[in-house]
C-alpha cells in the first residue's frame, strides 16, 4: 500500500514558518495535485515528502510507516524534476538505468526494466541518443522513464511541464495521464497551472501561504469552492467576484447596482451583511447565447454596455460594464459585437456564490 499521510506537517526556515501544520491523506494509487501561487508552500511540501527538505514538525507516513528520519533512497519514491536532471554524457538508455546500476541490480534486470519503461513512453527509437539530441518533451519522457524503472510506491512530480511550450505541455499532460493508468502508482504532482491540475488529478489540493484552502475533486473545487481564494484561483477565465452588501432581498454593489439575492442564500444571510458575490463567466452570457443550469426564474436579465471582446473561434469572451467594473462572460455561437453596444445579459443566479467579506469562506456550507 502506498498511502501517503501528512500529519500536522510544519516547515520553518529559522523563525520564518513556510508550511503551517497541514494535514492530508492521499490514498493508494490516487493522483493528487498540489496547486497554488508561487510561494504557497507546495514545492516545499513535496520536497519534505521526498526527504530533500528536513521536517520542522509533524509526521510523514508512506504506506503507514513514518519516514521522517529516512533518507530519500529508503522511502521508495521517485521524483521527476522541472529541469529534467539528466546526465548529459549518458545515452537515454544509460540515464534510465543508472539508478539500478548504482543499486547493483543484475544487468538482465536493468535491461528488462529499461525496455519496459521505454515501451510505456514510446522511447524505443531514442535509446542511443544523448539529452542534447532530444527535444524538451523527449527529455521529460526520459526523466519519467528513469523514475519508472525504480518501480516506486510513489511518484513525485515537481512542476515537470513548466519549461515546455503550450503545445508540448498539452501533449505531455496526455502522456502523464496514460502513465498513471499503466503504472498504477500513487502520484503527487505539484503545479502552479490550474489547467494541469484540473485535467490530470483525481483530487486537487489548493494551497495558499502554507495552508490548505481546500481539497476535493476537480468538480468539487470548481463548482463548490470553499473560499473566495479558491473561487478566484480555479477556473479560466476566473470567477467574477465583487464586494457587496445584502439589502432588502438584493445584493447591492458599491455603486448602487444590484442583483436579486440568489434563492439558495435566502436563509444564510441577514440584512446588512457584507459579502463577496461570485459568478463564473459561463453563468453570465448574452441572452440566447448560453446554457443555464437552473430554472428560468433564476435567470436575471439586464442590458449592459460592452467594454471589449476577445474572439476565440466558436466562442467569444465578452466584457460588460456592471457594478463599477468589467465582468467577463462567455458567448457561445458568437455574433459580431463592438465596444459600446448595449447587450441584454443573462445572469444565472442559481449558480451564484456568496463569500463572507470577513473570513472569505463560502456561505453555501
Amino acid at each position: 500500500m502506498a498511502q501517503v499521510s501528512l500529519k500536522k506537517l510544519v516547515k520553518r526556515y529559522g523563525a520564518l514558518e513556510i508550511v503551517h501544520g497541514i494535514d492530508l491523506d492521499i490514498r493508494d494509487k490516487e493522483f493528487v495535485a498540489l496547486v497554488g501561487p508561487s510561494g504557497c508552500g507546495k514545492s516545499t511540501t513535496l520536497r519534505m515528502i521526498a526527504g530533500l527538505e528536513d521536517i520542522s514538525g509533524g509526521v510523514i507516513e508512506i504506506g503507514g510507516v513514518p519516514v521522517n528520519d529516512l533518507p530519500p533512497r529508503d522511502r521508495n519514491i521517485s521524483m521527476v524534476f522541472q529541469s529534467y536532471a539528466l546526465y548529459p554524457h549518458m545515452t537515454v538508455r544509460e540515464n534510465m538505468g543508472f539508478s539500478l546500476k548504482i543499486a547493483r541490480q543484475p544487468q538482465a534486470e536493468i535491461d528488462a526494466r529499461v525496455n519496459e519503461a521505454a515501451a510505456i513512453l514510446s522511447l524505443e527509437a531514442l535509446m542511443d541518443r544523448r539529452p542534447a539530441q532530444l527535444s524538451g518533451g523527449q527529455r521529460q519522457r526520459v526523466a519519467m522513464g528513469r523514475a519508472i524503472v525504480r518501480q516506486p510506491e510513489v511518484f513525485l512530480f515537481d512542476e515537470p511541464l513548466s519549461n515546455l511550450d503550450a503545445k508540448l505541455r498539452t501533449q505531455m499532460r496526455t502522456e502523464i495521464k496514460k502513465l498513471h493508468t499503466k503504472v498504477q502508482s500513487t502520484v503527487i504532482y505539484v503545479t502552479h497551472d490550474q489547467v494541469e491540475a484540473m485535467t490530470l488529478a483525481d483530487r486537487i489540493v489548493i494551497m495558499r501561504d502554507g495552508y490548505i484552502e481546500q481539497a476535493g475533486t476537480p468538480d468539487e473545487v470548481f463548482k463548490r469552492p470553499a473560499t473566495r481564494f479558491v473561487a478566484g484561483f480555479i477556473g479560466s477565465p476566473p470567477m467574477n467576484i465583487v464586494d457587496a452588501t445584502i439589502s432588502a432581498g438584493h445584493v447591492v454593489f458599491a455603486n448602487g447596482d444590484r442583483l436579486p439575492l440568489p434563492a439558495q442564500f435566502a436563509d444564510r444571510v441577514r440584512e446588512g451583511d457584507k459579502v463577496a458575490f461570485g459568478l463564473r463567466p459561463d453563468d453570465i452570457f448574452p441572452t440566447g447565447h448560453g446554457l443555464h443550469s437552473g430554472t428560468a426564474a433564476a435567470v436575471h436579465e439586464i442590458t449592459l454596455p460592452v467594454a471589449i471582446t476577445e474572439p476565440l473561434g466558436n466562442e467569444t469572451l465578452v466584457f460588460v460594464e456592471f457594478a463599477g467594473r468589467e465582468w467577463v462572460s462567455r458567448m457561445l455561437n458568437p455574433s459580431p459585437l463592438k465596444t459600446g453596444d448595449q447587450l441584454k445579459m443573462s445572469f444565472d443566479l442559481s449558480q451564484a456564490h456568496l463569500f463572507s467579506a470577513e473570513t472569505g469562506k463560502s456561505l453555501a456550507f
